[in-house]
């Protein structure tokens, strides 16, 4: 039964994202990681962990490659061994909870589960220890390089607004008075990222990790990239912390893969930082609309189609690979259902741009809605 436990505790997505919550709840510096990065070290973690707790043995016996990584990559992308140890504890806590509640709820017995969170307690002690172990080498490794040098500059540069001087930016190759396009990536894997660092520095430039993404500053753009890279206009470094923070965001509506322009994806990053304004906007405008019928994606999707080719039919259908006539038709069923402005009879009173947005994203709105 308490093997079953164990491997109820490893494959239930709810325990691993409850332990990501609350490292990340209490940990403002680990909050900054995304998600999926604290989520990918936990599920690790659990997996050694059963593994060790099935074996048996000295809570330091096994391996503890997992928790010596997390150190390490933590070390890797400027946390702090306090703010990593706030999101630990937090979710060490937050795991003997979620393995009691399935415990009891498996029906194991009390003595059986007071046994067995012993032997957890103990082990995830020894992880701990594994962990600042790993934070440590790192961290002593990393002081001796240059790419630790880089990536303090930055971080000081792009978070925390506090500019290094003249001789670290000299030993960093930048300049005060220099222009640069700050650079970020959705990578956080320090291993992937060494490698991405590797191929964007042929083209010059400094990067390094920034709450927990490979990010960093060229002379020019890069030209290409495998990996998703927004890149903002050139700029001093006063205004880096911003372009940086707008980059950011803009990762989370930019197709995977290439090289994208912040101000091309300006609309939609402006637009992602109100979801609670998107959901009030499409529930005004379709309200009217059912997110079970089949139908009534078919007309939002067509009718999103329609506005991104420009109001043209044509062109819509080629894209939808339907007929015009159908096209049309779904397009007077949405605006009889709804009442929806497509920008086919603008007012002249209204900002016919103004409209066509507010209609553009209530479309998107609600399909994005439908996929949550």
């Amino acid at each position: 039964m308490v093997r079953q436990v164990l491997h109820a505790v490893a494959a239930d997505d709810e325990v691993v994202e409850r332990v990501v919550d609350a490292a990340r709840a209490h940990s403002p510096e680990v909050a900054r990681l995304p998600a999926e990065e604290n989520r990918r070290h936990i599920a690790f973690l659990l997996s050694e962990g059963i593994s060790h707790l099935e074996r048996g043995g000295a809570p330091d016996d096994g391996d503890f490659s997992a928790a010596l990584a997390l150190g390490a990559d933590r070390a890797a992308q400027g946390v702090s061994m306090a703010g990593l140890l706030r999101g630990v504890h937090a979710g060490r806590t937050e795991l003997i909870r979620a393995s009691v509640e399935l415990a009891r709820s498996s029906g194991v017995d009390d003595g059986t589960i007071l046994n067995f969170m012993i032997d957890l307690d103990h082990y995830v002690g020894a992880v701990e220890r594994h962990i600042v172990s790993g934070y440590h080498t790192a961290e002593l490794r990393l002081s001796r390089t240059v790419r630790d040098l880089h990536a303090q500059v930055l971080r000081r540069l792009l978070v925390s607004g506090e500019p290094p001087d003249a001789s670290e930016l000299a030993r960093a190759g930048l300049r005060q008075d220099g222009s640069y396009h700050c650079v970020v990536s959705g990578v956080t894997d320090p291993s992937h990222a060494r490698a991405l660092e590797q191929r964007l520095q042929t083209s010059g430039g400094v990067y390094g990790l920034v709450e927990g993404r490979l990010a960093g500053l060229a002379h020019t753009p890069p030209a290409s990239s495998e990996d998703l890279l927004v890149v903002s206009p050139a700029t001093g470094l006063k205004s880096l912390r911003t372009m940086y923070s707008m980059c950011a965001r803009a990762l989370s509506v930019a197709a995977p893969g290439g090289v994208r322009s912040l101000t091309d994806l300006a609309g939609e990053t402006a637009l992602a930082a109100f979801p609670a304004l998107a959901d009030t906007l499409a529930d005004a405008l379709l309200g009217q609309l059912d997110p079970k019928s089949t139908f009534h994606h078919e007309m939002v999707a067509t009718a999103l189609c329609y506005l991104d080719h420009g109001g043209r039919l044509s062109a819509t259908a080629a894209a939808l690979h339907i007929h015009a006539n159908t096209v049309r038709y779904r397009l007077d069923r949405l605006v009889e259902l709804t009442g929806a402005d497509l920008g086919e009879n603008p007012d002249a009173g209204r900002s016919h741009v103004l409209t066509t947005l507010h209609t553009w994203w209530a479309l998107r709105s609600w399909i994005d809605r439908g996929a949550r």
